[in-house]
């Protein structure tokens, strides 16, 4: 299909992109030239391979790939940066390949600014960046007091969730159970011996 080969390329474009300021970041991919991998968000599926000099390029879905990076995050988590991200991603494939694409794409920030300020000049640019770097940080915020206020209303309100103490406690309960009709059980038969 036509459509995945071009979003791989315009992926593998805008990751390029990150990668010219990030020299650290293509120094560890080089070692990996000529591997390929293949990132799943979603019902979508992209495939990419590692070039000579550290970077992107879109590959062919018939290739099968060194590593598969699978996503299924919510808007949220999306919100919540990439480390929220790639904690839920599931990983498989080259350990060491791996391991480098995940601490490459923590660590890859977008240089905003850098990139507004041809457009707009270098004090609108700033602002604009530190305007959205406020609504950032209020999405993050609003979205952990939901996060949070739907955990209080599920377990004190509503009582669909039980809390973790009380589930601790019949968990106990039930092996103190268990021990207790064993110890019975024994008894009964030695009741029966005699």
């Amino acid at each position: 299909m036509m459509l995945p080969m071009i979003s791989s390329s315009l992926i593998s474009r805008a990751l390029n992109h990150l990668l010219q300021g990030a020299g650290w970041a293509r120094l560890r991919l080089r070692p990996f030239a000529g591997q390929t991998l293949c990132i799943q968000p979603g019902p979508l599926t992209f495939h990419f391979g590692i070039g000579t000099e550290g970077n992107f390029h879109a590959v062919e879905a018939a290739t099968t790939p060194e590593v598969s990076i699978s996503l299924d995050a919510s808007p949220l988590q999306l919100l919540l940066g990439p480390e929220m991200l790639m904690q839920q991603a599931r990983i498989s494939g080259n350990a060491e390949f791996a391991e480098t694409l995940s601490f490459v794409f923590r660590n890859l920030e977008w240089d905003v600014e850098a990139d507004l300020a041809p457009w707009l000049g270098d004090v609108p640019a700033h602002r604009l960046v530190l305007a959205g770097q406020t609504l950032k940080t209020h999405l993050q915020q609003s979205a952990s007091r939901f996060s949070a206020n739907v955990t209080e209303y599920l377990l004190h309100e509503s009582h669909l969730l039980t809390p973790a103490p009380a589930l601790q406690q019949f968990s106990t309960d039930l092996l103190n159970l268990r021990d207790d009709l064993a110890r019975l059980e024994k008894r009964l038969q030695m009741l029966e011996r005699r």
